[in-house]
């Protein structure tokens, strides 16, 4: 507002938000951050570090300032705080490969339109098949959001000391989350129920964090695949809900409580809405992704897990805020 009145300037900020999406890919596909938090301070360090011109280099921290990632301290650029923690490469927590992909997501928007019209994805943007090569790149670059979100579910549950306990992680992608866990405790043991292409990843990822010892797979559909009967101290739905349609929420919910041990906890993370739909504003605006490239997915609200859970057997319903943009549910 200017004097009162209404200015252009947040709409045309929004208008050409693209331009920051692009800046911040383009960015990470060079290592820019990494480059700085390693002590380059000017454009032609960075270009001479990163193999990129100084022109290309000066633009790139120029929009990094205007969108306040880097920042100015007498003529030296540095990262941002956010930047060094989430943007650095090698970092457990760094969202630069989800940046990067992101950046290649741009295009899918052009048909949001028509997406919009017709209420659901067109039939080659659904990305919910076994043997699409999206997951090879997907599944790695949102393991980084996981991260915290597992440590904070370990830490809520204590589960670093909760001795010799069986894990199912359905859907589990990368398998960080059985990762974190496993490393927290020795003692413990982990499923994952995911494709077998999904799965073959995991099996990569986690031998490389030394616990592949610990964990089995089942490749298969969790949508027909059993869970098992009373087998589990902990069942694990990350990420997975907002695709699902709320029968098959149910159902797999109700699966999950037969599958747990007496005393056993189902532990749902994702983006959920409050009941009035006011927000937070990142689980909002990604109700239009699950519109975009899911065929029944949304992002639902706290009153429908409740529900969901409910009318599978739950008694006990908790849900925990976390510093990310996920919420985490507890259900006994």
């Amino acid at each position: 507002m200017s004097n009162g009145q209404p200015t252009s300037d947040r709409i045309m900020r929004l208008i050409t938000g693209y331009w920051a999406t692009g800046i911040l890919g383009t960015a990470a596909s060079h290592s820019l951050f990494t480059h700085l938090e390693d002590g380059a301070t000017s454009a032609a360090h960075l270009a001479d570090r990163a193999g990129i011109s100084e022109r290309g280099a000066q633009a790139l921290l120029d929009g990094l300032v205007s969108i306040g990632l880097v920042e100015l301290d007498g003529g030296d650029y540095r990262n941002t705080a956010e930047a060094s923690a989430f943007l650095v490469e090698g970092r457990a927590e760094s969202l630069s490969g989800f940046a990067k992909l992101k950046m290649g997501h741009m295009g899918s928007l052009s048909v949001l339109p028509e997406v919009v019209r017709t209420g659901g994805p067109l039939t080659d943007a659904v990305v919910e098949v076994a043997d699409n090569p999206h997951w090879e790149q997907l599944v790695q670059a949102i393991a980084a959001q996981s991260v915290p979100v597992a440590k904070i579910a370990a830490e809520t549950l204590r589960l670093s000391e909760a001795g010799e306990i069986s894990i199912l992680d359905i859907g589990g992608g990368s398998g960080i989350c059985s990762g974190i866990w496993l490393e927290l405790n020795p003692d413990a043991r982990a499923t994952q129920l995911d494709w077998e292409p999904i799965n073959s990843i995991a099996r990569r990822l986690l031998t490389e964090r030394g616990v592949a010892d610990r964990v089995s797979y089942i490749d298969g559909d969790f949508h027909t695949t059993g869970f098992g009967d009373a087998a589990h101290d902990i069942v694990m739905y990350s990420n997975i809900a907002h695709q699902e349609g709320a029968e098959d929420n149910v159902a797999i919910f109700a699966k999950a409580r037969s599958a747990l041990k007496p005393g056993g906890t189902l532990i749902v993370s994702d983006y959920i809405v409050e009941d009035d739909r006011s927000g937070p504003p990142f689980a909002l605006t990604f109700a239009s992704e699950m519109l975009l490239k899911s065929r029944h997915g949304g992002t639902w609200r706290r009153a429908d897990y409740h529900a969901w859970l409910t009318k599978a057997g739950f008694g006990e319903i908790t849900f925990q805020s976390t510093p990310s943009p996920t919420t985490l549910i507890f259900a006994r």
